[in-house]
């Protein structure tokens, strides 16, 4: 087998860069759709990448003209369901990473393909991009997340309009309305993505990862304990030696040396 063939067949292409890890959906042929093999792949890129000290972000990309059209359903009428114990559906939707995880859309992300890039934390998608939840329309529910989340990214109304009618928002909407942070032109959106990873791998990933859980979990905190719980989670960045390292960079105007301890 050649190493083109083996690369062909890999659900999933995992690379690192300077502190970022992309993740690229690598089943074109069959639009992106997640079967337990992909799943599987993501959640155990995501693992590894959580652990490794030396990388602060990831990007989840995706090859072909669409980025996922969601639960590859020849699999699920041969019984494969595409859930992984701990992170469910795709290997990232009940447990995404605690890390920033930046989606990069280039084509239709629709049913549990949107659903993957609603677990994520910032959006860049090409001019020509849509997403939908489209369930409603085959008698089906939007279990991976996407009715747990859309609701906090969109206005409730239009969430409720999408979700109830399985209507499209094109990235053009969705970038208006505040869901896509970033829009670009056709072909361009991992690009996009990889420099906007770069700006947050620049920063201490202690201080990242930190700031990702305050922002994700605060809303929930009760009103008189979210000083306290924020805290619990700021005083070890706080006397971390990357503090101190920054800190010291700082004062030398020189770029620090991040080691994620």
């Amino acid at each position: 087998m050649t190493t083109s063939d083996a690369t062909h067949e890999q659900p999933l292409l995992v690379s690192d860069h300077d502190g970022v890890r992309t993740l690229t959906l690598n089943r074109p042929a069959a639009r992106n759709a997640v079967n337990l093999a992909l799943a599987t792949a993501i959640d155990a890129a995501l693992t590894e990448f959580d652990e490794r000290r030396d990388l602060s972000v990831a990007v989840l990309a995706a090859n072909g003209t669409t980025f996922c059209a969601g639960m590859d359903l020849k699999a699920f009428l041969r019984g494969e369901r595409p859930i992984t114990p701990r992170r469910g559906f795709a290997g990232i939707v009940q447990e995404p990473p605690r890390k920033p995880i930046i989606a990069a859309v280039d084509g239709p992300a629709v049913a549990g393909g949107f659903e993957i890039v609603l677990a994520c934390d910032m959006i860049v998608a090409a001019e020509n991009a849509f997403f939908a939840l489209p369930e409603v329309k085959r008698g089906l529910v939007a279990a991976g997340g996407g009715l747990l989340r859309l609701p906090g990214r969109l206005p409730y109304h239009l969430a409720m309009e999408l979700a109830l009618t399985g209507k499209t928002i094109s990235a053009v909407d969705a970038e208006r309305l505040g869901l896509v942070n970033k829009l670009v032109a056709p072909g361009t959106a991992v690009a996009a993505a990889t420099e906007l990873a770069a700006e947050v791998a620049a920063c201490g990933p202690l201080a990242v990862a930190a700031t990702k859980q305050i922002l994700q979990d605060s809303p929930g905190w009760p009103a008189g304990e979210a000083f306290a719980r924020q805290s619990e989670l700021t005083e070890p960045v706080r006397s971390s030696a990357d503090a101190v390292e920054g800190a010291r960079a700082f004062t030398e105007k020189r770029p620090p040396a991040w080691t994620g301890s």
